[in-house]
């Protein structure tokens, strides 16, 4: 009944060592500025970030003017060449036109049926103008 007793000294709670209080009101105002940083780190990003942006609009719109301009330019060549083409196409349908060939003919040579009478447009100075056969 008397058990030998464990020769450990009874444990006392260990007392923490307290640190010095520090004065709230600097925690405060230290996180103010901390705040303040933050968010005027934040306004000078996206400043940066909209100034870039519009940057990039106002060439955007010039790069699109040009273009603009340069699609017109093109779409009134076009619109020259299929006029140019067009005539080209019919003078070449006329051209290879069997029906025709005898008159295309006699406008290349200017050899005329000894039936048809020769109308000559004269200038006042002399020069001829333009030569057409009549039939009688």
């Amino acid at each position: 009944m008397n058990a030998s007793q464990p020769s450990r000294p009874p444990l006392q709670p260990i007392q923490k060592r307290r640190a010095a209080p520090r004065p709230k009101r600097h925690l405060r105002q230290r996180s103010y500025q901390v705040m303040a940083l933050e968010t005027t780190a934040k306004i000078a990003v996206n400043l940066a970030i909209s100034t870039a942006a519009v940057s990039a609009l106002v060439q955007l719109v010039s790069y699109h003017s040009t273009q603009q301009e340069r699609l017109r330019e093109v779409r009134t060549e076009v619109k020259l060449m299929e006029e140019r083409v067009e005539s080209l196409q019919t003078e070449f349908n006329r051209n290879f036109d069997p029906h025709q060939a005898h008159s295309i003919r006699q406008q290349q040579a200017y050899r005329f049926d000894p039936h048809q009478l020769p109308v000559v447009f004269v200038n006042r100075d002399g020069k001829e103008v333009e030569v057409l056969k009549l039939s009688p």
